[in-house]
């Protein structure tokens, strides 16, 4: 059987191998485009360019999600039980104490964000303080703050950077093409099936790209999942508020499409979707996962 630490260790193992490949992947098509247009510059713009966007949303990602969330800081003279369940498991997992955020909105759910664990922030919807009794809340809390922990939002900045540099290569290749690069290389065989092969990659790379930033991001609420389960080394009281969470048809009214991913569990209730585009793993799948762990 399974434990609770080699769960996550395969977690992690898995989410190494997802970058790795990644990282091959990019570095694949940047090498085909450029012996396409026969110029290395474009993939370092890309990268550059990719990069500073990155690092602004990275830096002030906090702010925006909290504003586009409605929530409000809440103090200890606030909500004393939720600032001490935090301050608890904070103590345990060795992090620091993060600002604690409730949003107005009575669909249960939660989320973590934040550029490190000195600047983190975790948010509670007040129906997920209603809707569940202490173990439950206490799982969702120590899911959210192994996010913190195992850095995940540090890392989900990198697979944008990774995937905005493919965005950016196919869009280049493409207007490269648009404006009559590339006429030349049919007096060439070898110029010709590498020209193919990036007319390929331009359509194809950014799905691919996008799929496996979608793998990572599943792999990581795995990880959390497990991780979460060793703070309070009671999984069912995660598992529980999952199956919780998941059966409350109420929609999150504050979720969009930008901050949907942040949640531990689908904001958007009845949307049906193929397990690739999905950012969550399937709420029965981690269920069975956290349940078929010994702790």
């Amino acid at each position: 059987m399974a434990t609770l630490y080699t769960q996550s260790d395969n977690n992690i193992r898995k989410t190494y191998i997802l970058i790795a490949f990644f990282l091959v992947f990019v570095i694949s098509v940047g090498w085909v485009f450029s012996e396409a247009m026969q110029s290395s510059i474009i993939l370092y713009v890309a990268v550059i360019f990719s990069t500073l966007m990155s690092v602004g949303s990275y830096w002030y990602s906090d702010k925006m999600v909290l504003a586009m969330s409605n929530a409000h800081l809440v103090e200890f003279e606030d909500n004393k039980e939720l600032y001490r369940l935090v301050e608890n498991l904070c103590i345990t997992a060795g992090l620091p104490l993060p600002k604690i955020y409730i949003i107005d909105d009575s669909a249960p759910n939660a989320f973590a964000t934040g550029r490190d664990p000195e600047h983190a922030v975790v948010a509670v919807t007040y129906g997920l303080l209603e809707k569940l009794d202490r173990s439950e809340l206490e799982g969702v809390i120590a899911h959210e703050l192994s996010h913190i922990g195992n850095r995940d939002i540090l890392l989900s900045t990198v697979v944008v950077v990774l995937v905005g540099v493919v965005a950016l290569l196919a869009d280049y290749f493409r207007n490269f093409l648009w404006w009559g690069g590339g006429r030349n290389s049919d007096n060439d065989s070898k110029n010709l099936y590498v020209m193919i092969a990036a007319i390929l990659l331009s359509i194809l790379a950014p799905v691919f790209a996008m799929l496996i930033q979608l793998a990572i991001s599943r792999k990581r609420e795995f990880l959390a999942d497990a991780d979460g389960a060793l703070l309070t080394r009671y999984p069912e009281g995660l598992a529980s508020a999952l199956e919780k969470i998941s059966a409350d048809q109420e929609p999150l009214e504050v979720a969009n499409r930008a901050t949907a991913h942040l949640y531990i569990a689908n904001p958007f209730k009845g949307n049906k979707v193929s397990k690739l585009l999905m950012t969550h793993p399937s709420v029965e799948e981690r269920v069975a996962a956290l349940r078929g762990m010994d702790v």
